[in-house]
């Protein structure tokens, strides 16, 4: 990648990864008895958060959350890892890849993966405004394939989010209620 003059310098992925862990308890379940997947979902934020905070170097916040894939049901006594990394940079946007793995807190197995999702983030200032962040820095050959898979994503956003606009133009147009 090339440095832009004037831009922040750039930040390895491994300067802002972050793992979040927590016990899941009776007061996390849903109808079934399961972990409630939007107990799952916060935590996936919070950490997610965390990331592109410590990526831009100051507040950020949610702008969308993609591809929230359930695995596995995750139950009372779970010990869940959240670990999310910074995937891509934009201007002041950032994707944070996150993963979510759950093992038993009494046992000794191996944790098997429950979730992942997508989750851009928009780094902002005291004002709200959006603010440059520094392009992210992939590390590993595995960086540099989330990198290029992110870049994917975000094509298919902003396709997505054209061709939805262009419709509700054309209804409009058409005399129908948007």
């Amino acid at each position: 990648m090339t440095e832009i003059a004037g831009a922040p310098a750039g930040k390895p992925v491994s300067a802002s990864r972050t793992t979040l862990s927590h016990i899941m308890t009776a007061n996390d379940t849903n109808l079934l008895g399961t972990v409630h997947g939007g107990v799952i979902m916060k935590l996936v934020d919070d950490a997610a958060g965390a990331v592109a905070g410590r990526h831009s170097g100051g507040p950020a916040v949610t702008a969308s959350m993609d591809e929230m894939a359930f695995l596995a049901p995750v139950r009372v006594g779970d010990l869940v890892h959240v670990k999310a990394q910074c995937n891509w940079t934009g201007r002041s946007s950032m994707e944070i890849g996150v993963r979510v793995l759950a093992e038993r807190w009494n046992e000794s197995t191996p944790a098997a993966q429950v979730g992942s999702a997508y989750l851009v983030f928009a780094a902002v200032d005291a004002e709200g405004k959006p603010r440059t962040v520094p392009p992210v820095l992939p590390e590993t050959e595995q960086d540099e394939r989330r990198y290029q898979e992110a870049q994917i994503r975000r094509t298919h956003r902003l396709a997505r989010r054209r061709a939805i606009m262009a419709l509700r133009e054309e209804r409009a147009a058409q005399g129908f209620d948007v």
